[in-house]
């Protein structure tokens, strides 16, 4: 897969990324306008805490890190049919253990809720909710999770279309059936929509695998080298994600604390951080991940640096300036994103509040996407479990540090320094296993992108402050204009003196962007 193909797989994935996330804040848009940032939409948000636990433990990130590595090696050797053996002994252990997590999890769920939202003790009819809801969730973790197997053989086959096109069935289920059953369950209807929106995803996953020539066997050979392999690779993962998980348990419990719409506040300025994320680094990271994986597999270490520091020097070139442009606009943003109906200014405070610290950490966690996968082209995880391990104690530390002074805000602050020091080690290891991570020209990138960034951020300041004047900040459209304006005035400063510096970066992304627009035309 030449560099070529890298990019038009990112495309790919990059356009499906945008609509998913596009429905993802029409789905918020559409809760929060109908039930506000109060005690009903903590519980919805409270209610995907263990569920998400369990589908991530089983079949998260842990999973296709390790299990892609090792089906791609069957299919470069030409064993797929022992692949496919391993692919069927993998869904069935993981279709067993998924059952019995389940029915614990529905049984003990009220016991539950209190670990996950600990301000709720008080408050029976909001817990009574919350235990509701995460019951109905279930049903969720078990689609994501089957469909987890499906994406992972696909990626394998550097088949991106239909898991990328998974993610927006899943929001458009969720938007479209919530809606429709909120009219008789309320909000209630939303977690009926996130089970139907997880079945639809995994539907869509069907159809490539059949045309790939899916095989199943029913064996549990739990002990055949392939799948002994993937147990080792994820054991650790597994350890990481899990801890992460208690993470956000205790960050959500000590927001719980806090008045009511704090945790739903949290989620809304963190859905808006993931944004630049989820759309470029995720994209990115998944396009160019079977490709490291082929370069160190063929004994290629020089391109697979050169291939790795490309990745992660494009991806802080495109969201270090979006998350400046986030924290400067960061309340026209988020009035402009969702308030309305039921979502009030004091949300938009306190969702913007939130917003303006967590915009530090984006950078960060979107290079954490390739520089983990980097280790695990090289099947070796557990030096990104320890870090990450040793990231998530700090993040609590600080947590702890930090909500007291600064409140909700000091758990976004937490969660960007975390992520800050978590991207530092990583690069720091990476470069001491391989010998050179093309480090001069990634701080050179850094440092280049990082002055375009800054008087990016000074034009939307001063560009927003002019608009604010001249239209109705009051009105829809008066706060597009604002926001579509400065960013707009801001993005072509950024442009402009990236293409003064020279920047390798911004050449790379405009011939991608040049070959798709050409190939449109044609």
């Amino acid at each position: 897969m030449n560099g070529r193909a890298v990019a038009k797989a990112a495309g790919v994935i990059m356009i499906a990324m945008i609509l998913s996330r596009i429905l993802g804040y029409a789905r918020d848009v559409v809760i929060y306008t109908q039930f506000g940032q109060n005690r009903m939409t903590d519980a919805y948000n409270a209610a995907f805490a263990i569920p998400d636990f369990l589908s991530l433990l089983l079949m998260g990130g842990a999973f296709s890190s390790a299990f892609i590595p090792v089906f791609t090696s069957y299919i470069a050797k030409g064993q797929e049919e022992e692949g496919w053996q391993v692919v069927s002994i993998v869904f069935n252990i993981v279709f067993i253990l998924l059952i019995i997590g389940i029915t614990l999890g529905f049984i003990f769920t009220p016991a539950l809720i209190p670990l996950v939202a600990i301000g709720f003790h008080n408050e029976p009819e909001t817990t009574a909710l919350t235990v509701k809801m995460t019951r109905i969730m279930f049903g969720q973790a078990f689609f994501i999770s089957i469909a987890g197997i499906a994406i992972g053989i696909l990626n394998s086959y550097k088949k991106f279309t239909a898991p990328a096109i998974g993610g927006v069935a899943y929001n458009l289920g969720i938007i479209v059936f919530g809606v429709l059953l909120a009219q008789k369950y309320g909000i209630v209807g939303f977690a009926i929509g996130v089970v139907i929106g997880a079945l639809l995803n995994l539907a869509i996953q069907i159809p490539p695998l059949i045309k790939l020539g899916m095989k199943y066997t029913f064996s549990f050979d739990w002990r055949h080298p392939g799948v002994k392999k993937i147990g080792l690779l994820m054991f650790p993962m597994m350890i990481s994600l899990a801890v992460a998980q208690v993470n956000l348990i205790v960050n959500q419990n000590l927001a719980s604390l806090l008045p009511e719409g704090i945790v739903s506040a949290l989620k809304a300025a963190q859905r808006i951080m993931q944004l630049p994320i989820g759309i470029f680094a995720i994209a990115i990271a998944v396009a160019v991940f079977p490709t490291l994986t082929e370069l160190i597999a063929k004994g290629k270490t020089d391109d697979f640096k050169r291939t790795m520091s490309m990745g992660v020097r494009t991806i802080v070139f495109i969201t270090l300036p979006v998350a400046v442009l986030l924290l400067v606009l960061r309340i026209p943003v988020v009035r402009l994103l969702f308030e309305q109906g039921q979502f009030t200014p004091e949300a938009t405070e306190a969702t913007a509040y939130a917003l303006f610290f967590y915009s530090f950490g984006i950078f960060a966690y979107s290079a954490i996407q390739v520089l983990n996968r980097s280790f695990y082209s090289l099947q070796d995880t557990k030096t990104p479990v320890m870090i990450a391990i040793s990231t998530i104690f700090l993040n609590l530390i600080l947590n702890l540090i930090l909500i007291r002074p600064l409140g909700h805000g000091g758990l976004a602050l937490a969660y960007s320094i975390a992520g800050v020091y978590s991207m530092g080690m990583l690069l720091w290891f990476l470069r001491r296993k391989l010998g050179g991570i093309d480090g001069k020209n990634m701080i050179m990138s850094f440092v280049k992108t990082g002055i375009a960034s800054v008087a990016l951020g000074i034009t939307a300041y001063g560009s927003a402050g002019v608009l604010a004047g001249t239209v109705d900040v009051g009105s829809k459209l008066g706060q597009f204009i604002q926001v579509a304006g400065a960013s707009t005035v801001a993005g072509l400063t950024f442009l402009i003196i990236a293409k003064l510096l020279k920047m390798e970066e911004l050449n790379s992304v405009l011939d991608v962007l040049m070959r798709r627009f050409k190939r449109r035309r044609g």
